[in-house]
């Protein structure tokens, strides 16, 4: 059985960092990415990693370029999320997510962890 588990959330203040951790159990995938949800929005891509062979490629959402960082541990099955220069827009319940192909939409959804960055 898949889960995908997040953790690392909280209470930050403007301009702080925090990380977040997922990690995955039952197997590995070709990609992963971070999504977050503030209260009232939709749902929203922040950042993706996959690999083909042994390069990792990243991408992200224009509005955390620059500050966010995500980035995975394969011996431990856990990904990461580097959140630094963090801002009240930040502000959101994010999750982790899996998909079993490089394209595409993800299949597997954590429960979310909250980030809250006070002004």
């Amino acid at each position: 059985q898949v889960q995908l588990v997040e953790s690392g959330g909280g209470l930050v203040q403007a301009g702080g960092s925090l990380r977040l951790s997922c990690a995955a159990s039952g197997r590995t995938f070709s990609r992963y990415g971070w999504f977050r949800q503030a209260p009232g929005k939709e749902r929203e891509f922040v950042a993706g990693i996959w690999s083909r062979g042994s390069t990792y490629y990243a991408d992200y959402a224009d509005s955390v370029k620059g500050r966010f960082t995500i980035s995975r541990d394969n011996a431990k099955n856990i990904m990461y999320l580097q959140m630094n220069i963090l801002k009240p827009e930040d502000t959101a319940v994010y999750y982790c997510a899996a998909a079993e192909l490089l394209s595409g939409g993800y299949d597997y959804w954590g429960q979310g962890t909250q980030v809250t960055v006070s002004a």
